[in-house]
């Protein structure tokens, strides 16, 4: 009987590290995907999905061709994750289980990722298209990525913990509000950068004049939508995260992450406004979002857990 408690224990601890690593997996896949934007690159594969140029298996690709493949190749490697990941948990955990829950919403949301990152290339929502359709999109896709993100953390997290029944309306309003504000947050990120992209500055001064020209295409204008978001969503986070440090030790510990993922990401922010958006620049910028949604997810979730 011990050694049936055992390996449970055995292959819920691999469960859980199986999550963690498939979490932060797709965080490299969105990484090279804002790398497949910012380099202009989404055409790299012409008009074809799947298929790259209407082939599977390619040679001597030109870098664009390259930078679209591999993340067609890591965005194929993820779906296979998450599906290992959903059919794992149904198979481990009993009916009803969170885990099964949260795992089948993170497949069901890589689905729709893979979905609108197709649309993009038959749309031709790519290259130096300036549409509001492309906009909408990137904003409605960064959506889609930040939930997809959450639900692979909240697996994890439930599979470390024991799986734990969760009530999420526990948690203190502050950090539930600040959820769809980090989300809003992300969306007008996308459409700011794809406006760097597309209408890159040569100056800092060139770019705020970019930025107030009633002739400038509207990317440009809506531009600066996003930093005068940020000092105010910085500023809500913070104060949710110093609600959440009252609600027990773990919780604290996540909100205190939570705090100082943002005082970050407002410097990260300030030094791609100041280098005029470098493409390595956009990557640290997004990638700290990124960690930052993750961690006011956790915090939101042992804050609901320690009430």
């Amino acid at each position: 009987m011990e050694t049936t408690a055992g390996e449970a224990k055995q292959a819920g601890s691999g469960f859980a590290r199986f999550a963690w690593a498939l979490l932060a997996y797709n965080l490299a896949v969105v990484l090279w995907g804002a790398v497949v934007r910012a380099t202009g690159s989404g055409a790299g594969c012409g008009g074809h999905w799947p298929l790259c140029n209407g082939q599977w298996a390619l040679t001597a690709l030109p870098t664009k061709t390259l930078i679209e493949y591999t993340h067609r190749v890591m965005s194929g490697l993820a779906l296979a994750g998450v599906g290992t990941l959903a059919v794992w948990a149904f198979r481990r955990s009993a009916r009803g289980s969170p885990v099964r829950k949260y795992a089948a919403l993170a497949a069901a949301f890589l689905c729709i990722e893979a979905l609108l990152g197709a649309g993009l290339v038959l749309f031709e929502y790519v290259a130096g298209n300036v549409s509001l359709g492309r906009a909408f999109y990137l904003a409605l896709h960064m959506a889609n990525t930040l939930v997809l993100l959450g639900m692979l953390a909240v697996t994890a997290w439930l599979a470390s913990h024991g799986e734990p029944a969760i009530r999420w309306r526990r948690a203190p309003g502050a950090l539930l509000a600040a959820l769809p504000v980090v989300v809003l947050l992300g969306m007008t990120g996308a459409i700011a950068a794809l406006g760097d992209t597309l209408f890159p500055a040569s100056s800092l001064r060139a770019g705020l004049s970019q930025d107030f020209s009633a002739a400038a295409n509207f990317l440009v204008r809506l531009r600066g939508l996003h930093p005068a978001l940020a000092v105010a969503a910085a500023a809500f986070v913070i104060y949710a995260a110093s609600v959440a440090m009252k609600a027990g030790r773990e919780a604290r510990n996540a909100a205190l992450m939570l705090w100082l993922l943002v005082m970050l990401q407002m410097m990260a922010g300030a030094v791609n406004i100041a280098l005029l958006a470098p493409v390595w620049m956009q990557i640290v910028h997004l990638l700290v979002a990124d960690l930052l949604w993750i961690a006011l997810v956790l915090t939101t979730l042992r804050a609901a857990a320690a009430r």
